[in-house]
């Protein structure tokens, strides 16, 4: 099983989904960067223990020089700190503008990868190999990169394009139960915001198939892929329709924020996506089936919907939100299973519509 999927950006390029694809990264680089020597890896100190020697093994079967800086894994060290110490990583292995980045691992790596490539000389190249659930159906793709702040989420960061996103389905096997749940939470938002029929498979599925079946698994992130890739091309720097791929993120974000980060980003996701639900449902933005099914379907796959913070502080995290304009937040709400719309709010407003959710 394998697919090419093509995301036609002003710089294009490819997403190949498939199985047993590590293998051949390296003869991948040389055909699409031939004047490259040298690649720099990215990882973390968990998929690294996994994949980097493989990954190592290509590279240098295509007479690629290899450099490797691996960081410490979580959502905590995707900040300034481990990104100059990247940087400086890259400087002192003499990297060129001929040269690759490649980034080995879920989310946190590809964000901070493509930051430091976009940023590193002023823009190198960069792939994704991408590990994890929520880095394949999401962060590998669309070019956005950054890092978080003490004050919010990917406050700082670039659009930079990679040149090719490599996506292995195998990889998942080895992710614990727990990571592939947190992934489910984008899975799930792509169901909601524009896919019926991805709705569909998942509403008659369920987990335990998911993370035993091989082919449910392709199909699932080549559908995700594709689904990202129609939202990018028409939106590559995510100042229209693209916007409705944060469903569930400007909430989930200060969630996540307010825990200190030890609330997954899925798990947060999949909070604000709930609480989104309900506040729209009392709003009449959505009627009550669209509701109680995008409710049902989260909690199917283990998700929590519960939250009890306080719509005055969930209003005031959103306020320093990156998708912030001027004095008001662009919310996503999803009006019909496949279906989703942009409403603008202000801090009162917002506070006035997450408030009542709690009628539900």
């Amino acid at each position: 099983m394998k697919s090419t999927i093509h995301v036609a950006t002003k710089q294009a390029y490819d997403v190949i989904v498939g199985q047993d694809l590590l293998d051949e990264v390296g003869q991948d680089i040389i055909k699409i960067c031939p004047t490259a020597s040298k690649a720099f890896v990215i990882s973390d100190s968990n998929v690294a223990s996994l994949y980097l020697d493989k990954i190592i093994a290509s590279l240098r079967n295509s007479n690629l020089e290899t450099a490797v800086y691996v960081f410490e894994a979580g959502e905590e060290s995707k900040n300034s700190d481990t990104y100059i110490a990247i940087l400086q990583a890259m400087a002192s292995n003499f990297l060129t503008r001929t040269d690759v980045v490649v980034s080995l691992g879920g989310g946190v790596c590809s964000d901070m990868a493509g930051f430091a490539a976009a940023t590193f000389l002023r823009g190198i190249d960069v792939i994704h190999v991408s590990t994890s659930l929520l880095g394949q159906v999401d962060a590998s793709i669309g070019g956005k990169t950054g890092i978080d702040l003490p004050n919010g989420k990917n406050l700082v960061g670039a659009f930079w394009q990679p040149k090719l996103v490599v996506i292995d389905t195998n990889t998942l096997e080895t992710l614990p139960r727990e990571q592939i749940i947190e992934g489910m939470a984008e899975v799930i938002k792509y169901a909601l915001i524009m896919d019926a029929v991805l709705y569909d498979l998942l509403k008659n599925t369920n987990l335990d198939e998911i993370i035993t079946n091989p082919q449910l698994r392709y199909e699932m992130v080549r559908q995700c892929v594709l689904d990202k890739t129609d939202v990018v091309v028409s939106d590559e720097f995510d100042n229209g329709r693209k916007q409705i791929l944060n469903f569930g993120h400007t909430i989930g974000h200060v969630l996540e924020k307010m825990s200190d980060f030890k609330l997954s980003h899925g798990r947060a996701v999949a909070k604000g996506m709930s609480i989104v639900l309900n506040a729209s449902r009392k709003e009449g933005l959505c009627d009550a089936a669209t509701n109680d099914n995008g409710i049902d379907l989260i909690k199917a796959y283990e998700l929590s919907v519960e939250d009890d913070t306080s719509s005055e502080l969930l209003a005031q995290g959103a306020m320093s939100d990156k998708k912030k304009r001027g004095g008001t937040v662009s919310l996503v709400v999803v009006s019909s299973i496949g279906e989703a719309k942009i409403v603008k709010k202000s801090i009162d407003e917002l506070e006035a519509f997450l408030e009542a959710r709690k009628e539900c």
